[in-house]
């Protein structure tokens, strides 16, 4: 299978003048290939969340290399990488981060406007990614009249309107009660199936069993990366295993 994500020896620090501060990540070489469907698992404070700034190109390491379907990022400038966050990269954090004071629609339609799209053409493909997350009767609602798991939806349709290559979903869970989180993992779920990479990076064990591989990541490194045992799937799994 074809990987779209390559990364060798890659090193992140920060450092304050010439002295190195902190080792957030250290000598990391991974391949994530097409259709996968990836957990990257540790404790806050593990790397695992500048592993996937780096990843979705929203940062750049320190030294090491970086392909993104077959193209080295360290010689793209930055006008090129928020071309291909936009048109081939999706995300999904923690915190939703809608405009509160902005209809589902809007928010949704929010990467659309760099892609040079018409306004109807805009409202077309938004209402599509909507009604794909199972949001349509919301659409002119206000996100601050959603609940937490809806909102997280939106924040998922938002991250699908463009039909991106791969999805990193951070902590997406995190904020919800265990059958919302249920149901957004069946979402991310069903989007691998229909041939979406799926990243998925969390701290928590029953969130991480719904991807078929699992990296865990401790102090920079990653300590292992292998199948998922028992892996969680919609058909075995009901929304009490996501306490």
């Amino acid at each position: 299978m074809k990987e779209l994500i390559e990364l060798a020896g890659i090193t992140k620090t920060y450092s304050e003048g010439e002295n190195v501060i902190t080792t957030a990540l250290s000598s990391v070489t991974l391949a994530i290939h097409e259709k996968e469907f990836v957990s990257i698992m540790g404790p806050s404070g593990s790397g695992k969340s500048t592993l996937m700034h780096i990843m979705g190109l929203l940062d750049r390491p320190t030294t090491g290399s970086y392909k993104f379907s077959g193209r080295d990022v360290e010689y793209l400038t930055d006008d090129e990488l928020a071309q291909i966050r936009n048109q081939k990269i999706g995300f999904v954090f923690q915190s939703f981060n809608l405009l509160p004071k902005t209809t589902v629609l809007e928010n949704v339609k929010l990467p659309l406007l760099y892609s040079g799209a018409n306004k109807k053409s805009m409202d077309q493909i938004a209402k599509l990614a909507v009604e794909s997350v199972g949001l349509k009767d919301r659409t002119y609602h206000y996100s601050n009249q959603l609940s937490g798991g809806e909102k997280q939806r939106v924040a998922m349709a938002r991250a699908l309107v463009n039909n991106p290559a791969v999805i990193f979903a951070d902590e997406p869970t995190g904020n919800l009660d265990s059958k919302s989180g249920y149901a957004i993992m069946s979402l991310l779920h069903e989007l691998n199936d229909k041939g979406h990479v799926i990243v998925l990076v969390t701290h928590e064990l029953s969130a991480a069993k719904w991807a078929e591989r699992l990296i865990t990541i401790r102090d920079g490194k990653i300590e292992s990366d292998q199948p998922v045992k028992d892996r969680y799937t919609p058909e075995n799994t009901n929304h009490t295993l996501m306490k």
